[in-house]
């Protein structure tokens, strides 16, 4: 049975990914790591929980050696907005963090999985059907992180043997955890202000393509990817990922079908924009389908029911 630690474990992925995960190997084979609030409700009752400082190597091996840990999920990040405002933050807690990971599990056999992004492209990467490999010049940290991430996972895999795998992650859309800084964000906000009944302004303009991903699709990937048959892995570091490609004009055009009142304009946030504009508009995801059956189950139609049913419960609307 996997002993697994997720640092990071109270972000948007991590909160869904931990209750998932648990559900799996066991709630006691699965150690929450946190650092600082917010706490996902009923966080510390749900099982156990360790405070973990991503850039504490010490802490790190400390805590996989009592718990006798042989997986590790890294998601300590600062996302592609938030980083752009302090650069040197998303540094240092985009790459100490993933090499503190991967030293760790090099001292004490683990497997690491840290995801990587479709902000690992930039404006020189074909638009259309990214391809798996492909030029990789991001104009952001955030993307700066992940591509050098990308290559410092394989590096550990080539020269110590370190099982490391990720995928690039689109925007991912949670109905469980309020977004934090990404330029994706606007497809989750969208969704709280048509529930509640308010008037939605997206920071991007109509016509800027980006591929998305509903959570369930997200953590199906976090748990089936390092399960694979690593003789199937062609590649490991990092596997082009999605599940669908929209604009704002077409996610508000699917949520009026269920809220035909619902209003949205436009207030363009440029930061925003700008990085939206560096990243593809659709990516290939042949290479994860063929070495480890990647097959998402929601398309924006199905994605967009379920997440207005999930929100107007949680809601009380």
């Amino acid at each position: 049975m996997k002993k697994i630690l997720i640092i990071g474990s109270t972000g948007q992925i991590g909160s869904e990914l931990s209750i998932r995960l648990r559900s799996i190997y066991g709630v006691d084979n699965v150690i929450c790591g946190y650092f600082a609030p917010p706490f996902p409700d009923g966080f510390f009752e749900a099982g156990p929980t360790v405070e973990i400082n991503a850039l504490n190597i010490d802490r790190i091996a400390e805590v996989v050696k009592e718990n006798h840990i042989d997986t590790i999920y890294n998601l300590a990040a600062i996302l592609s907005a938030t980083a752009e405002k302090n650069p040197k933050l998303g540094w240092d807690v985009g790459i100490g963090s993933l090499i503190n990971c991967l030293d760790v599990a090099k001292e004490y056999n683990c497997a690491v999985f840290t995801p990587s992004s479709i902000g690992a492209f930039g404006p020189s990467t074909p638009k259309d059907n990214t391809p798996q490999d492909t030029i990789q010049r991001p104009t952001t940290i955030y993307g700066i992180t992940k591509v050098t991430g990308e290559l410092l996972s394989d590096y550990y895999f080539t020269r110590f043997g370190v099982d490391t795998r990720s995928v690039r992650f689109p925007g991912i859309i949670s109905n469980m955890t309020l977004p934090g800084g990404g330029t994706t964000d606007y497809a989750v906000e969208i969704f709280y202000k048509a529930v509640q009944g308010e008037d939605f302004v997206c920071p991007l303009r109509a016509g800027t393509y980006m591929d998305m991903m509903y959570m369930p699709d997200a953590i199906d990937a976090l748990v089936n990817l390092p399960e694979a048959d690593p003789s199937r892995l062609v590649h490991r570091n990092s596997f082009n990922v999605t599940a669908m490609s929209f604009d704002p004009e077409m996610i508000y055009a699917e949520i009026k079908k269920h809220y035909p009142n619902f209003k949205m304009t436009y207030s363009v946030d440029f930061l925003k924009q700008s990085i939206a504009d560096s990243w593809p508009n659709k990516l290939d995801d042949s290479a994860a389908r063929k070495e480890w059956d990647w097959n998402p189950q929601y398309n924006l139609e199905r994605m967009t029911a379920d997440m207005i049913e999930t929100l107007k419960k949680r809601l009380n609307k």
